[in-house]
């Protein structure tokens, strides 16, 4: 297999990859979700505003998050522990629209195990929603390492619903729209990226709740040297918009808004065939509010806590590989 592996290193694999990958019975949100479609973090292990040759590619990743969940008016509230685990594939045809260059992404979350201790004392496991990016175009500009990347993310709700209100599973029963932006410098080992989405939710459709648009802005500042790539990244999450609740809450909320804030650091290495990021996240910030007041007073939580994750990337087919074995093929004539 050939390829560019310079601008391989470069380019997007950490698409979305592990979604929500925290326990639902923590009591944040809707009763019984998280919050967030996409895990916090995902997208920093190499995602870019840059394409990577024509071809398929496959990314695995893995991810554990160790979290207590607290907020303002409770400074204690139980831990939380997960492990997620996923695969995906990006599809790069060679294909250009408007002057940008389009591909593709699907991704699988699994959730092995996710478990919140007491007073919540609960445990799941299972598939998460499938993540779709039918449509991302990206704009090399000029000779100036810039480029800029635009595209539609959909979380299906195909993953493991249960209960009776749909959310005693690892996945969840809404779909969820996710537009994004990103903008990168690309050039002489660099890469200086932000990338910014926000999650619009449709409602529950057993319950009729309708959670907040959620925005994140992920940021990472690579350098490669040789084989190796390292530097600083970070994230910024917050629900800019208030919950809509419905009668079977009686319309009490959960939570309406909240920020949380994390920086970490992250090293990868480049085997030739495939390239593998490791980067680590802390939460060092965080605020919630807006859940309906019991006795008077705001209860509102969020997780706060540490991420681990790796991710493996590697192109499985490109159209040259196809070019060099009909080349070897003798051409027979009669």
């Amino acid at each position: 297999m050939s390829s560019n592996w310079g601008i391989f290193n470069k380019v997007a694999f950490g698409i979305a990859m592990t979604a929500t990958l925290f326990s639902a019975p923590a009591r944040a949100y809707e009763a019984g979700w998280p919050g967030t479609e996409q895990r916090l973090g995902a997208t920093l292990g190499g995602a870019s505003a840059g394409v990577p040759p024509p071809g398929i590619y496959m990314f695995n990743q893995f991810v554990t998050y160790q979290a207590k969940v607290t907020g303002p008016n409770v400074p204690n509230g139980p831990n939380a522990k997960n492990v997620g685990v996923g695969a995906g594939l990006l599809f790069v045809p060679g294909w250009n629209f408007l002057g940008a260059t389009y591909n593709a992404v699907i991704a699988a979350p699994f959730v092995p195990v996710a478990s919140v201790s007491s007073p919540a004392n609960s445990q799941i496991a299972g598939l998460h929603n499938t993540y779709v990016v039918p449509v991302e175009l990206s704009w090399k500009l000029g000779d100036s390492g810039f480029f800029v990347k635009t595209g539609l993310g959909i979380y299906v709700p195909s993953g493991d619903i249960s209960g009776p209100t749909g959310l005693a599973g690892a996945g969840d029963p809404w779909w969820t729209f996710q537009p994004e932006f990103v903008v990168s410098y690309l050039k002489d080992g660099w890469n200086l990226t932000a990338f910014m989405f926000q999650e619009f939710h449709t409602k529950n459709p057993l319950t009729g709740y309708r959670t907040g648009n959620i925005f994140h802005a992920e940021l990472a500042a690579t350098k490669t040297i040789g084989k190796w790539t390292f530097g600083p990244v970070g994230y910024v999450a917050a629900q800019v918009s208030d919950d809509k609740s419905s009668a079977y809450y009686n319309y009490a909320t959960n939570l309406n808004r909240y920020t949380r804030i994390a920086a970490g650091g992250l090293v990868g290495y480049n085997f030739g065939p495939a390239q593998l990021n490791v980067w680590l996240t802390n939460e060092f910030y965080h605020t919630a509010s807006g859940k309906t007041p019991v006795a008077g007073v705001d209860l509102a939580t969020v997780p706060n806590g540490f991420s681990a994750f790796a991710s493996l990337s590697y192109r499985l087919w490109a159209p040259d590989d196809q070019q060099q074995k009909t080349a070897k093929i003798p051409l027979i004539t009669k």
